[in-house]
C-alpha cells in the first residue's frame, strides 16, 4: 500500500474525473438536491436511468437540516411514508396522521438513497445557463460554485440531458433562465406566477399537482413546482416534497420509455 500524499491525490483527481466524464450525458439531469430531487434521482436511477444531481452548495438536503427554525426535525404526513420506508428512513409516528422525522437522518438518507441507486451526486457545481435545441431544454451549462462566487470569467461546460429538472426550491433557477430568454411556460401567464404566502395544507397538496413539464424537456418539482406555478409555501411538512419527487419520476420514466 502507497500512501504517500501523491499517491492520494492522484487516486482523487482520477476518481473525480472519471465521475465528472460520467455525467456529462444523461437521462435525467436534477439541478437541487433537497427532498424532491434526491427523491426522484432515486427512483430514476433504480429504474436504471442515468441521472446526474447538480448541487452548488457543500451540503446535500436543500432545508432539510434545519427542520423547522432550527429545531432538527420536521414533519411528513402518512401518504408519504411508503417513500420513507423505501429509502429505510425511520420516522415516530405523532398521531393524527402526522409523523416526525430526524432532518438529519432524512437529508442524510435521502442523499445515501440516491447515491448507492447509481445516481451521481455533485455537489459545488452550479447552473449558469441552459442548453437548447428546437423549442426544447436538452441540457445544462455548469460552472464550479466558486467561479461565480468569484465574480471569475471562466467559460463553462455542458451536460447533455434527455431530460432537465429544476429542483432548486424557492429560487427556481433553471426556469428563471429560461424565462429571462423570453420564453413562454406551460403556466397562465407564460411566466413564473410567484409564490403565494404559507399555507400548509394547500400547499402540501398544489406541489404535487404543480409537479409537471413546463417547457419541453423541463420539469419542476418541489418548491420549485409551487413557485413558478403560483403555489403556497407550507414550512417544515416535506410529505409532498417526497410526492413531488416521486410523481415526476414516474412521468419522466413514462415519457423515456
Amino acid at each position: 500500500m502507497d500512501l504517500s500524499e501523491i499517491t492520494i491525490s492522484r487516486k482523487i483527481i482520477e476518481s473525480y474525473q472519471r465521475k465528472l466524464t460520467s455525467v456529462l450525458d444523461l437521462d435525467v439531469a436534477i439541478t437541487g438536491s433537497g427532498p424532491s430531487g434526491l427523491t426522484a434521482a432515486t427512483i430514476l436511477a433504480r429504474e436504471g436511468k442515468k441521472v446526474g444531481v447538480f448541487e452548488k452548495r457543500l451540503s446535500t438536503g436543500g432545508g432539510i437540516w434545519g427542520g423547522g427554525m432550527m429545531f432538527n426535525e420536521v414533519i411528513v404526513q402518512e401518504s408519504a411514508l411508503r417513500i420513507l420506508d423505501g429509502f429505510s428512513i425511520p420516522y415516530t409516528d405523532q398521531g393524527e396522521g402526522l409523523y416526525s422525522v430526524d432532518s438529519v437522518a432524512l437529508a442524510s438518507g435521502l442523499t445515501f438513497s440516491a447515491v448507492t441507486a447509481g445516481a451521481s451526486v455533485m455537489n459545488l457545481i452550479e447552473v449558469e445557463d441552459i442548453m437548447m435545441r428546437e423549442e426544447r431544454v436538452t441540457g445544462l451549462v455548469i460552472n464550479w460554485t466558486t467561479t461565480g462566487m468569484s465574480k471569475l470569467t471562466i467559460d463553462p461546460l455542458v451536460v447533455r440531458s434527455s431530460i432537465t429538472c429544476d429542483a432548486t426550491g424557492h429560487e427556481a433557477e433553471v426556469v428563471n433562465l429560461v424565462v429571462a430568454k423570453g420564453i413562454s411556460l406551460n403556466t397562465p401567464s407564460g411566466g413564473i406566477e410567484g409564490e403565494n404566502s404559507m399555507w400548509a395544507e394547500d400547499g402540501e397538496k398544489e406541489v404535487v399537482d404543480n409537479t409537471c413539464e413546463v417547457f419541453p424537456g423541463l420539469y419542476v418539482m418541489g418548491m420549485t413546482a409551487n413557485g413558478v406555478f403560483g403555489g403556497h409555501r407550507m414550512g417544515a411538512v416535506f410529505g409532498g416534497m417526497l410526492l413531488s419527487g416521486e410523481k415526476a419520476a414516474a412521468e419522466i420514466l413514462k415519457k423515456l420509455a
